[in-house]
């Protein structure tokens, strides 16, 4: 129940808060002067319960006219019965003023409380009365200006926590994105180049044509098994799927011998000692090769291909070299070449890729960071 009556109080128009304190000021404060019907009895009134509908926008301003037309009052010994709109222009300073103005004006209402009880020689009772009531006010005002701030740190952590789940959500898709398109283009290029090659074999070496379509049925089923992996990430909770390990450096050997049945000569080289590396730099140097060889089938019309892995203590170095002609980066207008630098650079490390200066063919190198 409490909480549903909040709830209601806050969904009330700023505009209709102020409209009623107006009322409620007013009333307050001309009580004690109805039996004084006089114009200038209702003026002060009228000055201090009016002002306060434009209390948020000009609070410094409003205090000051309704703080005169109290302290007018009681000086004419027409004292409100209860100085509401006093206390509400505190409040309102307490909430929304800075430091500097919030003691000038708890300097200000203290000055005209005690010129409104010294000079017309009220008790000292009233003194008390309306302290204890402007220190109310005041604490009110301090907590509603905690309470704000203290929204307006939760509204901000709660934006950036939106922000940040929806860079997550950019950054998974991206991922996945790069997988399938390594899986699918390297996989179907493969395929492709071994279908193109089935027809002449099946005339000409009867075995080895066998040999090719047994390739081609390995390289699609190892493609649908990566695919049911990368795919396995977008699945909902309730239909979990079995996240195998992302393919990484151990894997080069089997991506390198499927090169190597399509009639690829395809050499490795490992300068320096293997070393354990992070999970994300495992997969962008598999990827990286795995595009470039790739490239190299369908684009490059080349024999030989180096895959050379220079390890350090910092660096992992992959290189790929082949002798076509060249011209692979961007060869089909692919996203190949842009995939493999997103790669590299989420883990830190650089990628080159170009025309080889000192002989025909193209190279690709990854410096990937394993510290």
């Amino acid at each position: 129940m409490t909480e549903r009556l909040s709830r209601w109080l806050r969904g009330i128009p700023p505009v209709a808060v102020d409209a009623a304190l107006v009322v409620i000021a007013f009333v307050a404060t001309a009580v004690p002067v109805a039996g004084w019907p006089t114009w200038w009895s209702v003026g002060l009134a009228v000055l201090a319960s009016v002002p306060l509908f434009w209390r948020r926008r000009f609070p410094i301003r409003t205090g000051a006219v309704v703080g005169w037309a109290i302290i007018a009052q009681a000086l004419a010994n027409v004292p409100p019965l209860l100085p509401v709109g006093g206390l509400v222009s505190l409040y309102t300073v307490a909430a929304l003023s800075r430091p500097r103005v919030r003691w000038w004006g708890v300097v200000a209402t203290i000055i005209g409380i005690a010129v409104s009880v010294v000079v017309p020689g009220e008790d000292l009772s009233v003194a008390r009365y309306l302290g204890v009531a402007y220190v109310a006010a005041y604490a009110l005002g301090i907590s509603a200006r905690a309470h704000a701030a203290q929204a307006a740190v939760l509204r901000e952590r709660t934006a950036r926590l939106q922000e940040e789940q929806a860079a997550a959500v950019i950054r998974e898709r991206t991922r996945i994105a790069r997988d399938i398109h390594d899986i699918v283009t390297n996989s179907v290029g493969i395929m492709v180049v071994q279908a193109e090659a089935g027809p002449l074999a099946v005339r000409a070496d009867p075995d080895r044509a066998e040999a090719v379509f047994d390739a081609i049925a390995d390289t699609g089923r190892a493609a649908v098994g990566q695919l049911r992996r990368a795919l396995g990430a977008l699945r909902s909770a309730d239909e979990p799927a079995a996240r195998q390990p992302q393919p990484g450096i151990d894997a080069l050997a089997g991506l390198i011998e499927q090169t190597r049945r399509i009639g690829l000569d395809v050499s490795v080289e490992v300068v320096g000692e293997a070393r354990k590396v992070p999970a994300d730099v495992d997969l962008a140097a598999y990827r990286v090769v795995q595009e470039a060889l790739t490239n190299v089938v369908r684009h490059a019309r080349a024999s030989r291909v180096e895959v050379c892995l220079c390890w350090s203590v910092e660096v992992l170095l992959v290189e790929v070299r082949d002798d076509g002609q060249g011209g692979t980066a961007s060869a089909g207008g692919g996203y190949g070449l842009l995939g493999m630098r997103e790669r590299v650079l989420a883990c830190g490390g650089t990628l080159e890729a170009g025309q080889r200066p000192d002989c025909a063919g193209f190279a690709v190198a990854a410096t990937l960071p394993i510290r």
